[in-house]
């Protein structure tokens, strides 16, 4: 009778709908989360053109504008941690996120509401736009309203909206022309209200080292974009031409500085970024997984630092 009933008794189940199966919950989203998620990594791409830019401006005017100075580089860091932000919603609301490599995706592990990690965005575009106003009241130069409207504009379409143009092979483009020309650039006017050769020379610099950066991000994540039709350049060019034009962009920049070392002598020190770059180009060639990517895209950020930190020197030394 004891056996009788022992066998009785209900089992737990060990298959059948997937749906009926116990819930794992997930820990709770942590500061150190939301940190992950604003990818401090690439927050020296949003330096380095305002380092660069300060120190052309310095070549025409000696003077160090420091607040103005500032307030660029504030601009340069709020609207990152914004774009990178908003592509953490844009990305997680489109299923896009789902099995990424890298730092914490909120919007998609579900840990945090969509609508505020959009909020969190916002804000940080709202931050960067009442920088820029500063900017422009203290300088007079209301035309730069446009330029800033244009830049916010082009940060949330970058994976924003119903056709987002990094979903179309036209990040980089994007990339090149605002985290290049227009930081660079934008920071020796307001300084200086000129543009030598050497903004210009720096801006390209900064504008390829942030394609670089853009394209280890994207080769880290290329068998996934496959899957959900995000067709980025990597994608559509593939892997092997992806990994050639990563070392154009990585390598051209130390082309243009052995170039401005011409007349400036001091700039032969950006070689020195080598030093972080040459793993990175490394990483991008031989990596067995895409985790290793992560790494290459923190070592390309910090090349562009360092460069920009000798041609400052340069320019002002």
């Amino acid at each position: 009778m004891a056996s009788s009933k022992r066998s009785s008794k209900k089992r737990p189940r060990t298959s059948g709908n997937p749906a009926r199966r116990p819930i794992v919950e997930a820990p709770p989203v942590t500061f150190g989360d939301w940190v992950g998620a604003a990818r401090l990594r690439t927050l020296p791409l949003a330096v380095a053109p305002v380092v660069i830019g300060t120190g052309a401006a310095q070549i025409v005017d000696p003077r160090l504008h420091w607040v103005i100075a500032l307030a660029c580089l504030a601009v340069a860091v709020l609207l990152q941690i914004g774009v990178n932000f908003a592509n953490d919603y844009s990305d997680g609301i489109r299923g896009t996120d789902a099995h990424r490599v890298g730092p914490a995706r909120l919007t998609a592990s579900g840990r945090v509401p969509a609508k505020n990690v959009l909020i969190v965005a916002l804000v940080f575009f709202a931050l960067a736009a009442v920088s820029g106003l500063a900017i422009v009241i203290r300088t007079q130069q209301w035309w730069m309203l446009a330029v800033g409207a244009v830049s916010i504009v082009a940060a949330w379409f970058y994976t924003g909206g119903k056709r987002p143009y990094g979903y179309f092979g036209l990040g980089e483009v994007f990339v090149f022309v605002f985290f290049g020309l227009v930081a660079t650039l934008g920071t020796t006017w307001v300084q200086a209200f000129a543009l030598p050769q050497e903004a210009w020379l720096g801006a390209i610099a900064a504008g390829l080292f942030a394609c670089a950066v853009l394209l280890a991000n994207n080769l880290r994540d290329i068998d996934q974009d496959r899957v959900v039709g995000k067709r980025t350049l990597t994608v559509l060019i593939g892997r092997r031409a992806t990994q050639v034009l990563y070392t154009l962009f990585l390598i051209v920049p130390f082309l243009i500085s052995s170039f401005i070392a011409l007349l400036y002598p001091i700039s032969w020190l950006a070689l020195l970024a080598l030093l972080a770059g040459l793993p990175a180009l490394a990483i991008v060639w031989s990596y067995r997984k895409a985790r290793e990517l992560v790494i290459a895209l923190g070592l390309t950020s910090l090349t562009a630092l360092l460069y920009a930190g000798a041609l400052y020197w340069a320019f002002v030394g």
